[in-house]
């Protein structure tokens, strides 16, 4: 009998361990250990910060949800991975050994990378629910006393989507309670243009969200890298193409959210020769450790190199279809090799993503991710809204009740018709 442990019970981790207990039966043992013992859908966090939703409306207990597929859930912190002796230690103490371990943890948040930055400084954050929910408390209070709000990203972020949904989602609410014209609104982020995604652009991109910003009233600053934040003051270097200093900036602000650079967390990123210096790990073609054999993993926490060299450092986005293509390589792969079998899974480094805009939205399909591709496409719509709203309750439900079936695959690529998209990459 095997013991697969997997790290982290997030977007990645929570699909893992129900396509594992499909896939290798009850003769074998699957063990979930998390920080926190609830899960908490992270695409939903924008809606949070501005109170469209509640804390309870996106978050479960994990451990029911689990337990009722036969799969063990330990609510702990890893304090330390003990790569050699195929065991977890845990902050209590105990220790967990492992045939397999399967990481999932999602990445650390470098806001220490910018003094002043975070939920710990004057920025918000909605990385998390909690950061989400404080994000939120300091928005009714600036509702009281509104002025400029700094929107945008840090130096090294990777996942530029719900920055430019947040700002939008903000403009939006502002709007609906008729003080959007007391909030001069600034877009700062580290990509070389607007639209570029940490994808060097998808389609028209560039164009549609340009001309969003604009619609919207919405000022930017691209190239941009966050040195500090002071309290109400952001200090932001605005670099040229050719990395010369274009410009400083002061940008004044009673209410800033700025996504951070993320790097992988400690425990993980400390295993001598599985992670790259960022503590990303390092994975061959079919998820597993190029250093230990008996180790995958899936999501934000693998290393992915850049789609092209920035002036400012950007990185590349891992999305949810991405993610789930990993989990279900990684799974097959478990399986296969219990059955004595070849281990040959790939996950799909394909880039879909819908992003919501308060009434509207985007929708973006880039096959594969790193240029070129066989499909680069971006369209914008209220069907976009809509359809992340539907997704937000398909997701939890299935998540809630265990199911093993790829929800992205089912959801975002078939109801959506993107299926179409994928035949036409194939059939090239």
């Amino acid at each position: 009998m095997a013991h697969i442990v997997v790290l982290g019970a997030g977007t990645g981790g929570m699909p893992a361990a129900y396509e594992l207990r499909a896939a290798v039966g009850e003769k074998h043992r699957v063990t979930v250990i998390n920080a926190v013992d609830y899960f908490q859908f992270v695409p939903s966090n924008p809606w949070l910060a501005v109170g469209w939703r509640e804390r309870q409306a996106i978050t479960f207990p994990i451990r029911p949800a689990l337990e009722r597929k036969g799969i063990q859930f330990i609510a702990q912190p890893v304090k330390r991975i003990d790569a050699e002796g195929n065991a977890v230690e845990l902050a209590d103490g105990s220790r967990v050994d492992y045939d397999y371990l399967v990481i999932a943890t999602g990445p650390k948040l470098a806001f220490e990378e910018v003094p002043g930055t975070g939920p710990q400084g004057h920025t918000e954050s909605i990385c998390t629910v909690d950061h989400a929910e404080k994000a939120y408390g300091h928005y009714r209070a600036f509702l009281d006393e509104p002025g400029p709000a700094v929107i945008g990203a840090l130096p090294g972020a990777s996942c530029f989507g719900p920055a430019y949904e947040f700002a939008f989602i903000l403009t939006r609410d502002l709007a609906n309670r008729k003080l959007r014209h007391k909030v001069p609104m600034t877009f700062v982020t580290p990509e070389p243009y607007i639209g570029h995604l940490g994808l060097g652009g998808v389609g028209d991109s560039k164009g549609m969200l340009e001309s969003e910003l604009r619609n919207h009233d919405i000022k930017w600053i691209t190239n941009a890298k966050v040195t500090r934040v002071e309290a109400g003051r952001m200090f932001v270097t605005e670099m040229d193409d050719n990395g010369q200093v274009r410009k400083e900036h002061e940008l004044p602000f009673k209410y800033s959210m700025m996504l951070p650079a993320f790097k992988g967390v400690d425990p993980v990123a400390a295993v001598e020769g599985l992670c790259n210096p960022r503590g990303f790990v390092l994975v061959d073609e079919h998820q597993r450790s190029r250093k230990y054999r008996n180790i995958f993993s899936a999501g934000v926490c693998i290393a992915i190199p850049p789609v092209e060299a920035t002036t400012v450092p950007t990185g590349a986005p891992k999305t949810g279809y991405m993610i789930e293509t990993m989990v279900s390589a990684i799974v097959h792969n478990i399986a296969a090799e219990l059955q004595g079998k070849t281990a040959d899974a790939k996950g799909s480094w394909n880039a879909i993503c819908l992003a919501d805009m308060g009434d509207t939205g985007i929708a973006f399909v880039a096959l594969p991710q790193i240029p070129p591709r066989n499909v680069n496409w971006f369209s914008k719509g209220k069907w976009v809204h809509v359809a992340k709203v539907a997704f937000e309750k398909y997701f939890l439900y299935k998540m809630k009740t265990g199911s093993s079936e790829p929800v992205y695959e089912k959801y975002v690529l078939k109801a959506l018709g993107i299926t179409r998209l994928m035949d036409r990459s194939r059939s090239r």
